[in-house]
């Protein structure tokens, strides 16, 4: 068995921080049983130390945990993949679709079908970002609602769910369910129909069936020990950064209105890899199944089909790599990023998961890809 390169990962780690990239970060790897747990840089730019156990917001590393969440639902019989979602979400029934991307919201067909839990998992709802057009009225009408269509700061929608989903509904969709694969509403959506499928406010159920069985206590959609919360840094326009998201009075600081199950957990390093390896070990932990073998499989299996693969939001999002369910998947690996800077993928060949958490709005991608690089190598 050979060691874990630590001396090669945290010497690229260490020179790629910044004033201009990020202060510091945390690294977390399991390799075949051996673990390693360090902080490089500082957790400011005023220079306090990182440290192993400081409070990252994930972003987008929470689609995992919520699609674990949902196929646990599915294990259990309480909700399948076919459902409709009207089921639960009745606002979301009779959808109509626009007849064109970049035209009026008032311009629309009937829907083929309706929307499907599997197409929130899959982000094949039919809304999301629109990148291919120039202008895309129906997805400034969603910005204009208040839906969060920006950056993940939870203080962006400040209505609770029911309200929420209320104002998706008023929405046509951008095109047909099941037909295109988009970035990232989706899950806002499968958040709200768990909350109502389980019959308990997202943050309890997730806690109550993911969270807790794995021991992930400082993963959450509030951060109340401030203390080791890192402040959030973007980009200031002239090589700097400056700050998005303070530590003292953070976004996080309290719980959301809207609990967001596209973005909107904050975690460590050491409680993400205690999900890492509970995948690693194809959804059991410490020796008890919590997601059965078929779910499992599901979840990190591509589940696009090849004109899904060409389209706009799998382009600039996947880079080629498939999607199954919360997960990008490639022949090799599985896992996803965030777009506050964090990113995680499983070696399954290797009995491998790696982290890497950091908190910059864009992402700091020379640092993520010398990660990677290095530990590939």
């Amino acid at each position: 068995m050979a060691p874990i390169p630590s001396e090669r990962l945290l010497a690229a780690v260490g020179e790629q921080l910044g004033p201009g990239t990020a202060p510091g970060a945390v690294l977390a790897v399991s390799d075949n049983g051996q673990v390693l747990l360090e902080a490089v840089g500082n957790a400011s730019l005023e220079g306090q130390p990182m440290t192993t156990d400081a409070v990252f917001r994930i972003s987008s590393m929470t689609k995992p945990l919520v699609a674990v969440l949902t196929l646990m639902l599915v294990d259990e019989g309480v909700l399948t993949l076919n459902d409709p979602v009207d089921r639960w979400l009745p606002e979301l029934a009779d959808r109509r679709v626009l007849r064109r991307l970049d035209g009026p919201v008032n311009e629309t067909v009937p829907a083929e079908r309706a929307i499907t839990v599997e197409d929130l998992l899959t982000m094949r709802m039919g809304f999301g970002f629109a990148f291919e057009v120039a202008s895309c009225p129906v997805a400034e009408a969603a910005d204009a609602r208040g839906l969060g269509m920006g950056p993940p700061l939870p203080s962006a929608v400040a209505v609770g769910p029911d309200e929420w989903i209320a104002r998706f509904g008023e929405l046509p969709l951008m095109e047909h369910p099941g037909s295109a694969w988009r970035y990232d509403l989706a899950y806002a959506v499968l958040g709200v129909l768990l909350a109502r499928a389980g019959e308990q406010p997202l943050g309890e159920l997730l806690a109550d069936r993911v969270l807790s069985p794995l021991g992930m206590g400082d993963t959450g959609f509030a951060v109340p020990d401030q203390a080791r919360l890192v402040p959030c840094y973007t980009a200031d326009g002239s090589g700097g950064l400056a700050v998005f998201d303070p530590a003292k009075g953070s976004d996080w600081s309290t719980d959301p209105l809207f609990p967001h199950a596209g973005g909107g957990l904050a975690s460590t390093a050491s409680n993400y890899l205690r999900f890492a390896e509970f995948m690693l070990a194809g959804g059991a932990h410490e020796g008890k199944r919590l997601l059965s073998v078929d779910a499992f499989r599901a979840m990190t299996t591509d589940q696009l089909t090849p004109a899904q693969h060409s389209g706009s939001s799998a382009e600039i999002f996947l880079d080629g790599a498939g999607w199954g369910y919360g997960v990008q998947v490639s022949p090799t690996r599985y896992g996803w990023g965030g777009g506050l800077g964090t990113t995680w993928f499983n070696y399954p060949d290797r009995h491998t998961a790696a982290i890497l958490l950091t908190q910059c709005l864009p992402p700091p991608e020379p640092l993520l890809n010398a990660f990677w690089s290095s530990l590939d190598s």
